[in-house]
This record gives C-alpha cells, sequence and structure tokens, in this order.
C-alpha cells in the first residue's frame, strides 16, 4: 500500500484498538455517562503520554510520522500483544525494535489438549530462546524431552550440540544444526538484551566446537522443514515428514509436528500403547 493508504490503515487499527479496550482494563473509571464504546481518544492520549491532537492526526490517518518511542507508548497504553505491536510498527512503516527482556512465555491448556490430540504425530512447542514449552506423548517417545539436561534443562539448541543422543540419532545432523543456529540467531536479534540469550551462547561455546564454528558464519536463517530421519535407540530407524507452524498472535513461539511415515507410525503406536 502506499503511504496514504498505509495512514488510513494505522488509523483505523488504531480506532478498533481503542473501542475494544475497556476503562476497567487500563485503571479508569468507567462512569455513568460514558457514551464512548471502550477509550476515548484523549484517555488513550493520556495513557501513552502524547498531546490528544496530534493522537487524533493519527486516527484520522492524517500526515503524521509517529516515532518508535511514540508507538511502543501507543503499544504499552493499548495493550497490545506481540502481534499487534509488529502490526503496529509495520503499518507506520517503523522497524521492530529489538525487546529488552522477553515475557515469560506460557502454554494455555487448549494449546496442551491440540498436542495431545496430535498423538501418534510427534509435536512440541518452542519459544524464542528454542526452549521446550510444552510437548505430548509421542515427543517424549522419540526426544525424552522430560529428561533434564543441565544447566539448560529444557531447550533444543542445547540439546543439539551436546547430548551424544541427540547428535548419533540424527542421519544429517550437520545440515539441521546448521538451521537450527540460523534460526537461534535470527530470534536473538530480537532480545540483544535478555541475558539468558548471552549465558546459553557462553556456554555453547565452552561444550561445542562445532556451535563455535557454526555460529561464526553469519547464516541466513531457512527452514527447518522437510524429511527427517531419525535413529532411536528402542524403536530403531525413524522417518518422518517436518512442518512447522507459528502462533498468529505471538510469532516466537513455534509448534514443530513431525508426521511419521507408515512403518514408523505404525512402531509409535504400538510403542505408546504398551507404556500406558
Amino acid at each position: 500500500m502506499n503511504d496514504s493508504e498505509r495512514r488510513l490503515a494505522l488509523g483505523s487499527f488504531l480506532r478498533n484498538l481503542r473501542s475494544s479496550i475497556s476503562p476497567r482494563d487500563v485503571g479508569l473509571p468507567t462512569g455513568s455517562r460514558r457514551r464512548t464504546r471502550g477509550l476515548r481518544r484523549e484517555e488513550v492520549a493520556q495513557l501513552a503520554s502524547i498531546g490528544p491532537s496530534w493522537y487524533t492526526r493519527l486516527e484520522q490517518g492524517r500526515d503524521s510520522s509517529p516515532s518508535v518511542s511514540v508507538l511502543e507508548s501507543l503499544a504499552s497504553a493499548l495493550k497490545l500483544t506481540p502481534n499487534e505491536r509488529r502490526h503496529l510498527f509495520l503499518l507506520s512503516g517503523e522497524s521492530l525494535p529489538p525487546q529488552l527482556n522477553g515475557e515469560e512465555e506460557i502454554i494455555s491448556p487448549s494449546v496442551q489438549m491440540m498436542l495431545d490430540e496430535l498423538n501418534p504425530n510427534p509435536a512440541y512447542v518452542i519459544g524464542r530462546k528454542l526452549d521446550f514449552l510444552a510437548w505430548n506423548r509421542a515427543a517424549e517417545a522419540v526426544f525424552t524431552i522430560s529428561e533434564p539436561s543441565p544447566p539448560h534443562d529444557y531447550n533444543l539448541m542445547w540439546r543439539q550440540f551436546t547430548d551424544p543422543v541427540w547428535r548419533e540419532g540424527l542421519e544429517n545432523w550437520e545440515y539441521v544444526s546448521q538451521r537450527i543456529v540460523a534460526e537461534f540467531r535470527t530470534s536473538r536479534a530480537r532480545y540483544l538484551q535478555d541475558v539468558s540469550f548471552k549465558r546459553l551462547i557462553d556456554d555453547l561455546k565452552r561444550e561445542s566446537t562445532d556451535f563455535v564454528r557454526m555460529w561464526q558464519h553469519h547464516e541466513a536463517s531457512s527452514t527447518l522443514d522437510g524429511y527427517k530421519k531419525l535413529c532411536h535407540p528402542t524403536l530403531g530407524a525413524m522417518e518422518f515428514e517436518h512442518i512447522t507452524l507459528q502462533f498468529p498472535n505471538d510469532p516466537d513461539k513455534k509448534i514443530m509436528i513431525y508426521m511419521p511415515h507408515t512403518a514408523t507410525k505404525s512402531r509409535l503406536e504400538n510403542y505408546l500403547m504398551e507404556s500406558i
């Protein structure tokens, strides 16, 4: 879209957000004579510490260029989700700045229910630092995620480079590892001040010369999807088609799904039945 269309879309986006928020949600009195659904323009301006007339220009799609600090203030005032924040910056023509620190990553019961319904397809959710956040029984059977691996107990990157079982069990370990490192680098760029990333990177550098080598290459992120062949210590050779899905309201979270080939699926189903 051109600049005029983008400004109009930004104004519409802000109006819809404002109308969907109750004054009670942001600590404002509701009052008995309120005619406006949601917040008033001047209330949003007050919460974001910007001028009411300037905020009105934004909603009306008039020529204006909000700074990054103003956009961050609006995102905070309107309690935007990560995806809404990204959309706000996109419509404003600004690049999304790095996050200082990530919020706690929480998985809802409905997501866990969805993972359970995917059995016998192994599936798990990873967060911004590639931590395992949730998984199903099939994923546990294949990857033994619940067994801690100190000091980064439930981190995919840490296991990829320090766990010999993971290394020996993946047919194309080098190829997959390069893509995991590229994905991790992209995520880390959005959280440059998050000290937990630095701790993980420093520990990986100490423990794995392969990680040091790949980390220095600065490869662009590319898909992890496609054919995967694993060698399981109990179930033997296993073949999967792997796909990655993002959460629409939080792209830092990803669902990794492994769809087993026919023979693998049969063995997995029998293994899961026997382990009940």
